[in-house]
């Protein structure tokens, strides 16, 4: 089974958890760790032999244009992450049309890639976005893997269905959620980020399987490149919570990411959709 592996590039200062307490006026005063914790994803990805896709901000790629064609030579998907990590939720369906133009502008001057992928930030596509994956379709998107279809204090849309979809009945696009494992009655969390880091390895063995095996569809899994890097600064004003969130287990991550690529089948999630599509109605 074919799993989809990718990574959600931004830097350090670009998360949700530090989105109230560093004001985006101020990120280019801030030092740039994205360039080279990338450039440690593609050396991990060449050692583990998977190829993966990069949802990657518009704000990064204009800066960062060399980045994007190694990543491109690499022959890793690039996909677009939204101009500056602004939560879809946040936006107008207006200004939601431009982030998407302008990070899809800078993709492509960068590296020559025009993005038919699209994850928004934070998973921020849920029930109070109805337009989103209109638009997604009218600019030309052929798939979105925007929805985490769990409860979560930052993100979530439970109602929605956990595996591949078309959300618009008259259009091709594709939803490909992250993936979510049920267990004793409850949705859990399986795809990735701050919940691989913090959990035990075989949760997320065991899960990946599970989904592959008894329920016979792919997996879906993301990191970030700041998640390799121990060594990044420390927001002293950001709470309590997301920075144990954000700084636990930093330095077991790539071990750990390692152990979990060698474990399974990954591929570019563009791959992913198009098996999955293969299946829909």
């Amino acid at each position: 089974m074919l799993n989809a592996l990718s990574v959600d590039v931004e830097d350090w200062f670009q998360v949700g958890a530090f989105e109230n307490c560093i004001a985006r006026d101020t990120w280019d005063a801030l030092p740039r760790r994205v360039e080279a914790n990338a450039d440690a994803v593609l050396a991990l990805f060449e050692e583990a032999g998977v190829k993966a896709t990069f949802f990657t901000l518009g704000w990064v790629a204009e800066r960062h244009p060399a980045l994007m064609r190694r990543i491109a030579a690499a022959g890793h998907e690039v996909a677009s992450h939204g101009w500056d990590h602004a939560r879809v939720f946040t936006l107008s369906p207006e200004g939601f049309r431009s982030d998407l133009k302008r990070a899809r502008q800078a993709i492509e001057d960068s590296c020559g890639k025009t993005p038919s992928g699209y994850r928004a930030p934070s998973f921020s596509i849920d029930a109070r976005t109805p337009w989103a994956h209109p638009i997604l379709a009218e600019e030309g998107y052929a798939y979105s893997s925007s929805v985490a279809p769990l409860a979560h204090d930052h993100y979530g849309w439970p109602e929605a269905p956990r595996f591949a979809h078309r959300p618009l009945p008259d259009s091709e696009l594709i939803e490909l959620p992250v993936t979510t494992v049920e267990f004793a009655g409850r949705r859990l969390a399986a795809g990735g980020g701050g919940f691989f880091r913090l959990l035990p390895y075989r949760f997320s063995d065991w899960a990946i399987a599970r989904v592959n095996g008894s329920e016979g569809r792919p997996a879906v899994f993301y990191f970030h490149p700041w998640e390799i890097d121990p060594g990044q600064p420390r927001v002293a004003g950001a709470p309590l919570k997301s920075r144990l969130r954000h700084y636990s287990r930093l330095s077991a991550m790539r071990p750990k990411l390692l152990k979990l690529l060698k474990a399974h089948h990954w591929g570019r999630t563009i791959e992913v959709v198009e098996s999955e599509r293969a299946r829909l109605p």
